[in-house]
Formats: C-alpha cells, sequence, structure tokens
C-alpha cells in the first residue's frame, strides 16, 4: 500500500490490518483513509464499493470504518484532484 499524501510505500501482509490511528512514518498523514483502501471508487456510490459502509464525507482523513482493506494506494488523478480540492475548501472555510 502507498500513503495517499506522500506516495511512501507500506508492506502489508495479507490479512494484515492499519490501526484507525495509523500514521505515514513520512509525512504523519493518516494510513486509515478512504484514499488508501481497496473498497474506493470515485465512480461508486459514495466513492465506495462495500455497500454496507459507512458514508465518510473527508475520503483523504483517518476514519473509522470496518471496512476498511490497504490497497494498493496507488495515486490517481481522481484522488490528486480530490485532495486538492479538499485543501482548498479547508482553505476558505469560516472558523
Amino acid at each position: 500500500m502507498r500513503c495517499h499524501a506522500c506516495q511512501s510505500r507500506y508492506e502489508v501482509t495479507p490479512g494484515e490490518t492499519i490501526g484507525f490511528r495509523a500514521i505515514c512514518d513520512f509525512c504523519q498523514s493518516d494510513l486509515h483513509v478512504c484514499l488508501s483502501c481497496e473498497h474506493h471508487d470515485p465512480q461508486a456510490y459514495n466513492e465506495c464499493r462495500e455497500s454496507n459502509a459507512e458514508r465518510v464525507l473527508d475520503k483523504d482523513r483517518g476514519n473509522r470504518c470496518e471496512y476498511f482493506r490497504p490497497g494498493a494506494g496507488e495515486a490517481t488523478e481522481s484522488s490528486e484532484r480530490d485532495r486538492s480540492l479538499s485543501e482548498l475548501e479547508n482553505l476558505f472555510k469560516k472558523g
């Protein structure tokens, strides 16, 4: 799997889980995020192929989804776009 933020590679053995509070050793970003999950699909409903998963709005932030499975984590153009939009939204949020 790869960190969604800095693309650092993490070796994950089959069946291994990533904790809810796991962070990247290199950039300190959350690792248990939708963008790093094998179920994440920008074309699917709620951007998730797991039909029982609860909706998560911030795909690049840590969450407590029980269906999380480490995916390939290769950054896609869509995930880069989503992250950029999220950063812009955070920049212009009213306090």
